[in-house]
């Protein structure tokens, strides 16, 4: 807390001058005791100590103080629970107030500090709250790396934390200073150290066939010991405050935009620790030197996972669903996805490409992919038509033949043909269509005509897919007609002869 000099000069006069007590002091002016002493202290007039009340713990503070030297990380409670075996009554919050105060403190460590050579850098994760993306709710993460010795920011924010988000924020800061740092500190963050067993490292591979494309040296910092990449977490808290705060952005790509200026400008523009005369832009024009040169070749960057594609034409990565061609249905493919766009592969040759999507449960499709799915279905069901067709009622081929031949639609009739073949059999149908092709008349009302003839020629019923009962299967039975010359004959046998009525 800061005091001011008025406030100061009205405590030194009401305490030398007027001889108030300290607690009189604070309670007037309403400021903390604590506040009153270290202006008294500073002015070399300290407060007189007031002595201290009998307390109910003064008889087992030796063994207290004994026990924590012993053991510093001891619960209060098992203290207490000590003490009270030996006859403290006080009760266990009084005890732990108490105890807070009798724990040894550690010394305060003292640090150098740290001179660092041109052309190492220090790079770490900052997590900057959540965007809310359709129904997903995306971290907010920064990639920032700082130049040791310039202190020159890079800043980039990400949807994720991922290896491919950490490898892609390498890359484009040596883009954006124009070289590679030789020198990289990380703490033990799991894009860079796996695994840490004493000074035993074990680095993440993917970042170690980076550094090898790059040539430079990956370094972790020693355990528990933040002073050794302070740069980068002041440059993170530098972010925080001076960039972040109370900043407006429409989406992911506006923030990073800004972040670009931001980092080209004030931040570039602030004065130099090292020498209040120079910016942190000037320093970096000295340091540029000591880079080393971007490789030739691009590092591939990108997220690789392997997906399983069902009986639809999709494969799920990163919570959407995206179309592949139907002939890769029942596959295992691969996926390679940057910021932008999300590709498929199967092995080397790309399926499918789609821009990629930070929401969750769409379903992003190629409207070519879904097309050709369905005319694969048309097709697949005429042909599977045609075939059963050709197998039943050979005649059917040439029928058809013949029917496009006068631009009749082929699938109306292949459908008029099967329901045909159901109901009257592959035989029967296979005459009509004979008869038909003999009458040049390749038409399903032709052939229907024929098996109708030659079904009343034989008597039998007319078919039907109908299970009907015994008695509406009596009362619909066909009546036959008779022949009407049986009726004429009974009609002259019933008239009386002409000549005999010639004869009356």
């Amino acid at each position: 807390m800061v005091i001011h000099a008025d406030l100061s000069a009205q405590i030194l006069r009401l305490y030398r001058a007027e001889r108030w007590r300290v607690g009189t002091i604070a309670r007037q002016l309403h400021v903390h005791r604590d506040t009153v002493r270290r202006v008294l202290a500073q002015a070399g007039d300290p407060a007189p100590a007031s002595p201290l009340r009998p307390s109910r713990i003064d008889p087992y503070r030796d063994f207290v103080l004994a026990t924590l030297v012993k053991f510093p990380t001891l619960t209060a409670a098992r203290l207490f629970t000590m003490v009270h075996e030996r006859g403290y009554r006080g009760s266990p919050e009084h005890f732990r107030h108490v105890i807070a105060g009798m724990r040894p403190r550690p010394a305060a460590e003292a640090f150098l500090r740290l001179r660092t050579l041109a052309g190492a850098a220090q790079v770490d994760w900052a997590h900057f709250g959540h965007l809310q993306i359709g129904r997903a709710r995306r971290p907010l993460m920064a990639f920032v790396m700082v130049l040791s010795y310039s202190r020159r920011i890079f800043l980039r924010f990400f949807l994720d934390a991922r290896m491919d988000s950490f490898l892609r924020g390498h890359a484009e800061a040596f883009i954006a200073y124009g070289g590679c740092a030789r020198v990289l500190l990380y703490d033990n963050l799991k894009s860079a150290v796996l695994e840490r067993v004493g000074d035993a490292v074990r680095f993440n591979p993917e970042l170690l066939k980076f550094a090898a494309h790059h040539c430079f040296e990956p370094r972790p910092v020693a355990i528990a010991r933040g002073n050794e990449k302070g740069r980068v977490e002041r440059a993170i808290r530098y972010v925080r405050d001076s960039f972040f705060a109370a900043r407006a952005f429409i989406d992911l790509d506006d923030l990073n935009a800004q972040a670009r200026a931001w980092c080209e400008g004030q931040a570039s523009q602030r004065r130099w620790p090292e020498d209040s005369r120079l910016s942190v832009n000037d320093a970096f024009e000295v340091e540029r030197s000591s880079l080393l040169a971007l490789p030739e070749r691009e590092y591939p960057l990108g997220e690789r996972v392997a997906v399983q594609v069902g009986k639809t034409p999709y494969v799920r990565f990163d919570l959407n669903d995206y179309t592949v061609p139907h002939t890769h249905v029942r596959r295992t493919l691969s996926v390679l996805a940057d910021d932008r766009r999300m590709r498929v592969f199967d092995g080397a040759q790309e399926v499918a490409s789609h821009p990629r999507s930070y929401d969750s449960g769409q379903q992003i499709e190629d409207l070519a992919h879904i097309q050709a799915l369905v005319e694969r279905k048309r097709a697949a069901h005429a042909h599977r038509g045609t075939d059963r067709l050709a197998h039943a009622a050979p005649g059917a081929l040439a029928l058809l033949k013949a029917a496009a031949a006068r631009g009749h639609n082929l699938g109306t009739i292949t459908a008029a043909l099967l329901r045909l073949l159901d109901r009257y059999g592959a035989a029967p149908l296979q005459a009509a269509i004979g008869e038909a092709l003999k009458r040049d008349v390749p038409h399903p009302n032709a052939v229907r005509l024929a098996l109708e003839r030659a079904r009343e020629e034989q008597g039998l019923p007319p078919p039907t897919e109908l299970r009907l009962s015994e008695e509406v299967a009596r009362r619909d039975a066909p009546v036959r007609s008779h022949a009407l010359a049986s009726y004429d004959q009974i009609v002259q046998a019933s008239q009386p002869d002409q000549g005999d009525r010639r004869d009356e």
